[in-house]
């Protein structure tokens, strides 16, 4: 099965983990298993990798890839938030490490049929998961004009987001919109002729904020970082690589949390709510590609990678 996908900040992240060879190690969102095949190797026969993805296919091809390593190993089709149930369900006590490498995979933007990209034509889909009910198809011809305005200008940060809004709006009442040609479309036209000159694809932050909502991709990440941090032993580390400000918005304050829980006035001359932090930082400011990452890889360069440790 062909599954590519170029892990971003892979050796970065990995060193950042501290591996331990006999440890248990998760990754939520496994893809194509290039973060998982750099864990795996360093793991002894007596170890663990729990491997978690939504999308069907991403499991199949990492099960492949990674089935030469001697460490156990768990494979489980659900979202990536759902780190608790899935070692209560296998009686894993908890984890020494895990990685979250969130956003849409490199895989699935360039499969024309999952219609997750502006770039090709194909049916409105976006679904990470394909047993997923809600579809961009559903967001887009019947979200009301209000919604679709809210979702484009907070999840795709769209200056245009009411223009657009009211021409997919005008558009729907002559015939349902189906694809992701007729949704470009569109957009082009509601996006002014001189603000499409510069800048990215004018589709590409209406496009970001579809798959958002079609995916609950915020509303994940915010259970998930508390979720995976619970779980980590003492000494254990949490690396989540971030492609957007608004996922990395999340994590950062999640993160401070974490490290100062304290949520007496800040005038209040000594702590009475007794919230201790239980992690730390790694790293203050995010890590980011060099140079020759993102020469090699152009997507990796909004890339942000952030750690946590649990004392």
């Amino acid at each position: 099965m062909d599954y590519e996908h170029v892990p971003v900040l892979a050796r970065e992240t990995v060193e950042r983990l501290n591996i331990k060879e006999g440890g248990a190690y998760a990754d939520g969102t496994l893809g194509g298993g290039g973060h998982a095949s750099l864990i795996c190797e360093k793991l002894a026969p007596n170890a663990l990798f729990i491997g978690i993805d939504r999308d069907r296919e991403a499991i199949e091809a990492s099960k492949l890839r990674l089935s030469g390593y001697a460490c156990g190993k768990i494979f489980a089709h659900t979202e990536f938030s759902e780190i608790k149930p899935v070692l209560a369900e296998h009686r894993v006590g908890g984890l020494d490490g895990a990685v979250l490498d969130l956003g849409v995979s490199s895989r699935q933007l360039d499969a024309p049929e999952r219609g997750f990209s502006y770039m090709a034509c194909a049916p409105l889909d976006m679904r990470m998961d394909a047993d997923s009910r809600l579809t961009a198809r559903d967001v887009v011809n019947g979200y009301p004009i209000k919604e679709l305005t809210r979702i484009i200008s907070r999840y795709g940060e769209e200056k245009w987001a009411g223009r657009i809004a009211a021409f997919i709006g005008k558009e729907r009442e002559r015939r349902p919109i189906e694809n992701t040609g007729d949704l470009v479309r569109l957009i082009k036209a509601a996006i002014p002729a001189s603000a499409r000159r510069e800048g990215p694809h004018p589709a590409k932050r209406t496009f970001q904020a579809i798959r958002i909502e079609v995916n609950d991709e915020l509303g994940q990440i915010e259970k998930a970082v508390d979720a995976y941090a619970d779980v980590l032993k003492p000494g254990g580390r949490l690396a989540v690589i971030t492609f957007h400000s608004l996922e990395d918005r999340i994590v950062k304050e999640a993160f401070k949390r974490r490290e100062q829980p304290c949520v007496c006035p800040k005038d209040a001359p000594a702590c009475v709510c007794g919230k201790v932090a239980d992690a730390k930082r790694v790293n203050r400011k995010p890590l980011t590609p060099g140079e020759d990452e993102v020469s090699e890889n152009p997507r990796s360069r909004s890339a942000k990678l952030r750690v946590l440790e649990k004392l």
